[in-house]
């Protein structure tokens, strides 16, 4: 059995109302819901969810139908970058499920969302029919306000070419694990964050498989933010990522005050992340008490089963 996990991003982080009913939603169809994470300065939430490839449509079609219904984009205000009511759908292949599988079920989505609620559909990552679109920020660029234009530059691979009223578009693609983590600095300066989010991207010859942006966040943060996507973890860790921005950060008379993971992460982020910073490279999953115990119940499962 093919499982797949599914994260997409909703244009809302502040309607407790509407975030309740997307993780209602998300479990239809005998979906998994792993959790959501909300933010109200992006006004943006991410909901984790993982299933078998029927139980995944259901609950992707369940959540986006809820947000076209009740998100509108022309009264959205929020410093994450957006293009949707429901922005941006991510497929990622767990377990032994082929990158293929996930392809496939990613336009299909596609095509779904296109004909049922009538959005403009851009497959994107490793789902992307064109060159130019298998960078998320390329097939996002120029944001909701500027989609009309986009839409008749580049027409959508599903969908009309022409903007939802209020939802916008929507992105669809299969892609690899990533980590989504926010370093908050001492400093009100979005200009500070901004250049550092520069010096740590790839694309500004920084770190392999990192995009960053710098962004302002509300007064009551108190603090701007490095917003941080790892793409390629296995070339560049968790530990590499933050040590660079507090590197930089020094460099601007300012530091890394506290930081925030969005989403889920992978065990191994967090292992790779104990053993730098407690200088202990030795360190194991057999050496977690917890793990320890999982691994015994799963050994006597499979005795049970054989």
């Amino acid at each position: 059995m093919h499982w797949i996990e599914a994260v997409p991003n909703f244009s809302e982080g502040k309607d407790r109302q509407v975030l309740a009913a997307l993780v209602k939603a998300g479990e239809a169809g005998g979906a998994v819901v792993l959790g959501i994470d909300a933010d109200g300065d992006h006004n943006r939430s991410v909901l984790t969810l993982v299933g078998t490839g029927d139980a995944v449509m259901a609950a992707l079609l369940a959540t986006s139908r809820l947000a076209v219904e009740r998100i509108d984009l022309r009264r959205h205000q929020g410093v994450h970058p957006r293009m949707g009511a429901v922005d941006v759908i991510p497929l990622i292949p767990m377990g032994d499920t082929p990158m293929a599988t996930t392809i496939e079920l990613s336009r299909e989505l596609g095509r779904r969302l296109a004909d049922e609620f009538g959005l403009p559909v851009y497959l994107y990552d490793q789902s992307a029919t064109k060159a130019n679109h298998r960078q998320l920020a390329d097939v996002r660029r120029g944001g909701f306000s500027r989609l009309g234009e986009r839409l008749k530059d580049d027409p959508p691979d599903y969908g009309p070419a022409r903007p939802h009223p209020t939802a916008g578009a929507v992105a669809v693609g299969a892609r690899l694990p990533l980590i989504a983590f926010n370093c908050y600095l001492g400093t009100t300066d979005v200009a500070v964050a901004r250049r550092i989010a520069t010096t740590v991207r790839a694309s500004g010859g920084g770190l392999i498989g990192v995009r960053a942006l710098g962004l302002d966040t509300s007064p009551e943060a108190g603090a701007v933010q490095v917003s941080m996507n790892l793409v390629d973890y296995p070339r560049t860790s968790l530990p590499v990522a933050v040590e660079m921005v507090r590197r930089e950060a020094a460099r601007w008379g300012t530091a890394v005050v506290r930081t925030e993971l969005v989403g889920k992460m992978p065990l191994t982020a967090l292992f790779d992340t104990a053993r730098y910073y407690l200088r202990l490279p030795d360190l194991q999953e057999n050496d977690v008490v917890e793990l320890n115990l999982l691994s015994a119940d799963l050994r006597q499962v499979r005795l049970r089963e054989r």
